[in-house]
């Protein structure tokens, strides 16, 4: 196939991809257009991959990968590739190449979207699909000596597992070291500066990183699997919570409710998106205040003020969450079509108790800003360390408080608008110094930003007329939306763009659940930002990035 014929150089629209504008950009590459749910579904051929994707990208403005999902069928093995924009998230279209069962081969997208790299290594660990000319196709979630693929069709999950000693092998020679300076460090996966059960393995010149290899899956858990074995309508939501332990549950929740909602036409009365939209920020909040705490920890070493103040004000959050909801972590309060149940009694108590935290915040943030942004250490450590370039974190799938930290501009509550976001008075937090200390500041304005989407909810709330607090849509108890129907959706989690994919099959239970989760995708470009840095300047940056392991793996 060539795609040097004269091309469309101006951004269509999604629901302007016909097959006539279509065949004239892709031509014999194309197999087929359809439709899912969320957007256009593009069928290619396995062998133009590389060349279509790049004329979604540079010729139609599709420059972000959002997410890759492998999939197999009785008679074939499917990959798709979500693709957005990071100027418009609305346009959306699903790339989707099928590949025999003989012959699961397809042509790799990572020289196209760095961020494929780790996308199509899961689908090859986990599926058994295979990537031609992808720079490092080994797995990712499993050890090598791993036998058969989980979400195959016939893998056996009788069949016992061996890892060989010597798979944990120094790469090097028996010393450790080669001819120069060079050494391998290991760090983690049992160390508090990986922010959970996350491997590092490092090789250093001297005190100087040159390489850094993240080596995930420790703590695999088969979400995606037991969310399949789940009903739509009561046993899949309490799982995603349990992808961030850092308190961003609801927001994770959201992203389920949002993706199982469009795949069912379910609507959300007006009074449960005020509440869900109140709730996810004071989950933000929560998280937001456990990663500045830790990131103090992390670079000054400072356990007694900044973590213990942090820690103290996600406690007053905690407490909210626990009076609405009913648990401080594990939350399951969303449900299709609205949430579980109304604000607690009595309601003034639960404002009067919302509104002392807000009033109390600002003092709290300032006090904050004096420990740790005006900190000299920190500032020396995390100025101008962990740059990541805005083309850099877009080719890398980068989104939330990472993307915005490297000045891209780009939140799905604005972008992609959901719940209530569209009707309230915040703004987007930009920073444009793409440095870990920008990342950093992000996070800490997004607080502020958080409080005002609240105290707005909190006046909806207060004068909502009792008889149209309604709390959930009429939702039918067995949920059976129609075979080989597909959708993915997302929200602006607590780590950024938090989508899942879900394919029915006819049945109350999905045939495929994808998560993609934000931190994975973030933390693929830990290795473009700690190259060339010395070792502290690592740990600031994984700090930095702060992903949630549960999120990673799964």
């Amino acid at each position: 196939m060539s795609l040097e014929s004269p091309q469309v150089t101006t951004e269509v629209d999604a629901d302007q991809l016909t097959t006539d504008v279509l065949r004239q950009v892709l031509g014999d590459a194309l197999l087929n257009l359809d439709h899912h749910v969320h957007a256009p579904e593009v069928t290619i051929r396995p062998d133009d991959v590389q060349a279509v994707l790049s004329t979604f990208r540079d010729d139609l403005g599709f420059d972000h990968l959002s997410c890759v999902t492998a999939q197999e069928y009785e008679d074939r093995y499917e990959s798709i590739y979500h693709l957005k924009s990071y100027d418009d998230p609305t346009r959306e279209v699903s790339v989707v190449v099928p590949t025999p069962r003989s012959d699961p081969v397809s042509e790799s997208a990572e020289p196209v979207f760095r961020t494929a790299d780790w996308h199509e290594r899961e689908a090859y660990d986990l599926i058994g699909i295979e990537y031609d000319d992808h720079p490092d196709l080994r797995r990712i979630l499993l050890p090598e000596t791993w036998q058969g693929h989980p979400l195959s069709l016939d893998y056996d999950q009788t069949r016992p597992q061996v890892v060989r000693y010597d798979e944990h092998a120094n790469p090097l020679h028996e010393d450790g070291r080669t001819d120069t300076n060079t050494m391998v460090l290991n760090i983690g996966p049992h160390h508090p500066a990986t922010h959970g059960v996350l491997h590092l393995q490092a090789t250093l010149d001297g005190e100087k990183v040159v390489d850094v290899d993240p080596d995930i899956g420790y703590i695999h858990r088969c979400e995606e699997q037991m969310c399949q074995k789940g009903t739509y309508r009561h046993q899949i939501m309490p799982y995603p919570d349990r992808w961030d332990w850092g308190g961003g549950g609801l927001l994770n929740e959201w992203a389920y409710a949002r993706t199982a909602e469009a795949l069912a036409d379910i609507s959300v009365p007006e009074y449960a998106q005020i509440i869900r939209t109140m709730a996810a920020e004071l989950s933000r909040i929560l998280s937001h205040m456990l990663a500045v705490a830790s990131y103090a920890l992390d670079v000054t070493g400072e356990f007694t003020a900044t973590f213990m103040y942090a820690m103290r004000d996600r406690e007053l959050v905690q407490n909210i969450l626990e009076d609405l909801t009913g648990q401080r972590l594990m939350f399951n309060y969303f449900r299709l079509g609205g949430v579980v149940w109304d604000l607690p009694e009595p309601r003034e108590e639960f404002f009067e108790k919302t509104r002392e935290f807000l009033d109390g915040l600002p003092k709290k943030l300032e006090e904050y800003h004096d420990l740790l942004t005006a900190n000299e250490i920190l500032q020396i450590r995390a100025v101008d360390t962990g740059v990541l370039p805005p083309e850099v974190a877009k080719q890398y799938g980068v989104t939330g408080p990472v993307a915005r930290g490297s000045g891209i501009d780009y939140d799905l509550r604005r972008d992609d608008p959901y719940g209530y976001y569209d009707e309230l008075d915040w703004n987007v937090v930009v920073e444009d110094d793409c440095d870990n200390f920008s990342r950093l500041l992000v996070r800490m304005r997004e607080v502020e930003e958080s409080a005002k989407i609240i105290d707005q909810c909190v006046d909806l709330l207060e004068d909502w007329p009792e008889d149209e607090r309604n709390l959930q849509s009429n939702v039918p108890r067995t949920l059976k939306p129609d075979e080989d129907t597909e959708v993915y959706r997302a929200v602006e989690a607590a780590k950024g763009e938090l989508g899942i994919y879900i394919r029915s099959d006819g049945t109350d239970k999905p045939a495929r659940f994808k998560i993609r989760g934000p931190s994975f995708s973030n933390l693929q470009v830990l290795p473009e930002i700690a190259n060339g840095e010395y070792v502290a300047d690592l740990i600031a940056s994984i700090g930095s990035l702060d992903t949630i392991m549960g999120e990673v793996d799964r």
